[in-house]
């Protein structure tokens, strides 16, 4: 697999060790150490895959991804030292994509970022519809009654899930597989926090077509026609 990876890590000796071991799996990759240059090298460079720690300098990496998510659609994950359920959950809630905790292995960082970017690539040529929410597979816009709006990949990859099983109540296990297969390292409530950042942009008329339903999972509600 191939592409630009951009690496923003404050830790200079992390930040290379990740950088070689991504040009090793074929891949250009370029360093910063702050969130304030990682954000002006994200927008020179439009790389594939964007790895961000979570505590940076000058911009820390949760503003970092919310930024980044407002302006793209670029896949992130982000590096963690903090191992507590909340600040994963903060972070895949700023736009992260996979979230992976220090200290790490770097093979399982690439494994994981080829993992993300299988998803984006493995796109079927299509565009589904319900109601008001299109979404377009192959490029990864999803528009709300006719308007543009940015989610993650894996925010878009649950949309695409939904959308494919209308009105099904899935359980949480169902979701990850039918979403992420075996590329999915999480846990329920980071599921939830990914859907509860969905919802809060696909829901723009009080319709609340993501519907939870208590003690069995998640329905997308749609009429029939």
């Amino acid at each position: 697999m191939s592409g630009t990876v951009l690496i923003i890590e404050d830790d200079a000796r992390i930040a290379d060790w990740v950088k070689v071991y991504f040009e090793r799996a074929g891949f250009a990759a370029e360093v910063t150490h702050d969130g304030e240059s990682g954000l002006a090298m994200a927008r020179d460079i439009a790389p594939d895959l964007v790895i961000v720690d979570l505590m940076l300098p000058r911009l820390d990496g949760v503003e970092l991804c919310r930024i980044l998510r407002r302006e793209s659609d670029v896949p992130i994950i982000m590096l963690t030292a903090r191992e507590a359920p909340a600040e994963r959950i903060t972070g895949l809630d700023s736009g992260a994509d996979d979230y992976i905790v220090k200290p790490f292995d770097p093979e399982e960082v690439i494994a994981r970022a080829e993992a993300v970017l299988r998803r984006v690539k493995g796109k079927v040529q299509q565009v589904m519809t319900h109601g008001g929410i299109a979404l377009n597979e192959t490029t990864g816009i999803v528009t709300v009654d006719g308007e543009r709006v940015t989610l993650s990949q894996a925010q878009i990859a649950l949309l695409a899930t939904f959308m494919r099983h209308p009105n099904q109540v899935l359980t949480r296990e169902q979701l990850i597989s039918l979403t992420f297969h075996d590329d999915f390292e999480g846990f329920d409530r980071a599921i939830d926090s990914q859907i509860a950042r969905l919802r809060r942009q696909i829901d723009r008329d009080g319709s609340q077509p993501i519907q939870t339903i208590y003690g069995a999972g998640y329905r997308f509600a749609v009429e029939d026609d």
